[in-house]
């Protein structure tokens, strides 16, 4: 049997109860929880011009997430960009449960504290719907990605998909699992 992961069992004994007091839950089953984990890498235009960076990237996000990647395809045709309807320009990821809890708790310890000059994420990113998204503008931060055999430094959006109806349920909700967001006080 496996182990379970440390943000799952954070979520289910300390998470829930701290939420459902917050917002006066009547059940357990009211209380928004974090569904899935949904991480877009593009890689534009240098997919048209070198095949092995389109490669890579599969092979470096499928690191990350401890998960196979897969690439994303262009809609529709960019002359412009010299894109073709079906070309590949980006890679992605959709984590749900153990897997999620296991990136989300490496994000949070390993990852988000190597950023130069951090001082948190911004509280902005939310879509009206209780789903969070962050920006990150370079691969290397995780420390399973070695310096040495990257190719070009790419950023990648991380999308945190929750069950909340609202920003500030899904706002707390994250912020008790740990992630660090800027104090507005302090930003202003």
């Amino acid at each position: 049997m496996m182990a379970t992961p440390r943000l799952k069992s954070k979520y289910k004994e300390e998470v829930v109860n701290a939420l459902k007091e917050k917002f006066q839950y009547k059940t357990v089953m009211q209380v928004p929880k974090l569904e899935k984990i949904c991480i877009n890498q593009g890689v534009g235009r240098f997919s048209v011009t070198d095949k092995k960076i389109m490669d890579t990237t599969i092979v470096e996000l499928s690191t990350i997430t401890g998960q196979q990647a897969v690439p994303a395809n262009s809609k529709k045709d960019i002359s412009n960009f010299k894109l073709r309807k079906g070309m590949p320009v980006g890679v992605r990821v959709t984590l749900r449960d153990n897997n999620m809890y296991e990136f989300l708790d490496r994000l949070i310890s390993v990852a988000l504290p190597r950023i130069r000059d951090f001082k948190g994420i911004n509280e902005k990113g939310f879509d009206g719907r209780g789903n969070y998204t962050l920006g990150v503008t370079e691969q290397i931060i995780f420390p399973e990605i070695n310096i040495d055999k990257i190719n070009k430094i790419l950023g990648m959006d991380i999308t945190f998909v929750t069950s909340a109806k609202s920003d500030v349920e899904a706002l707390e909700l994250l912020k008790q699992f740990g992630l660090p967001f800027k104090n507005q006080k302090t930003a202003e």
